[in-house]
């Protein structure tokens, strides 16, 4: 989990991938990314992490347009499981 994750701003616009309790992922939008983890952890997210808790963050990138982050998350929810652990392995969190 991220360290300061409330300094994240939230003019900003996250795309990001959460990694389940079963090993599955999650992805998603927001313009708050530590709410929005708190939110998923607290059984408040989604139905899909609901019955997967607890999740962490692994993966996340940064738009100023939200057009451009909902582009990007609807490409990442294309790609396979190995292509998002291969994004994982690319940024530490």
């Amino acid at each position: 989990m991220l360290k300061n994750i409330q300094n994240y701003n939230s003019d900003m616009n996250y795309v990001y991938i959460l990694e389940c309790n079963d090993g599955t992922f999650y992805t998603g939008w927001t313009t708050d990314l530590g709410r929005r983890i708190e939110e998923h952890n607290s059984g408040k997210g989604s139905k899909y992490t609901r019955g997967r808790l607890p999740v962490k963050l692994v993966y996340y990138e940064v738009f100023d347009y939200k057009s451009d982050a909902l582009r990007r998350e609807y490409k990442i929810k294309k790609l396979s499981h190995l292509e998002k652990i291969k994004l994982k392995k690319y940024q530490k969190i």
